[in-house]
């Protein structure tokens, strides 16, 4: 029998769980001080899109954050960071959230997600290269790292730069 997972927005109460989960899940601290600064840029943060997949308990255990970034003029959301609680990793709550927040975002009317991350994981919620869309950075990555997903079919993704929040450093 597979775990439940209750996806759900952040509220108040959850902000230190997120810390906690980002910092248990990253090598540093950099990705917990990320969702700080975006959380505090009111040009990025976009309420509601901030999920967390939580346990039978209520405890948040996965993590998935959407924020306004663009491709060249286009706005666009960025997905990152993602995160679960290492205990809790390879259990759902990763794919829980994420597929949440896509959800969310796609009733609240976003066209365009970007991600910056695994090649193996992120095709299962429908990324694709974004440099197939002429979509790409302003650094230097391995190609098949940067996708991209059209949330709305009659909005097709546009071609250009991707442009983060200024938080990323990109």
């Amino acid at each position: 029998m597979g775990n439940i997972w209750l996806s759900r927005a952040e509220t108040s109460a959850d902000i230190p769980a997120i810390r906690d989960i980002n910092l248990a899940a990253f090598p540093t601290p950099a990705e917990a001080d990320l969702v700080d600064s975006l959380r505090a840029d009111p040009t990025a943060w976009i309420e509601g899109l901030s999920l967390v997949a939580a346990d039978e308990t209520g405890r948040p255990v996965g993590y998935a954050l959407l924020t306004r970034c663009h491709i060249d003029t286009t706005p666009a959301l960025c997905l990152a960071p993602c995160a679960v609680r290492p205990e809790q990793q390879r259990t759902g709550a990763g794919t829980a959230a994420i597929r949440a927040a896509l959800a969310t975002a796609r009733s609240l009317g976003e066209r365009h997600v970007v991600v910056l991350g695994h090649r193996a994981y992120y095709p299962r919620f429908g990324f694709t290269r974004a440099s197939d869309h002429g979509i790409g950075l302003t650094i230097d990555i391995p190609d098949d790292a940067l996708m991209v997903l059209s949330l709305d079919a009659g909005h097709p993704l546009p071609s250009g730069t991707v442009h983060y929040a200024a938080a990323f450093g990109i």
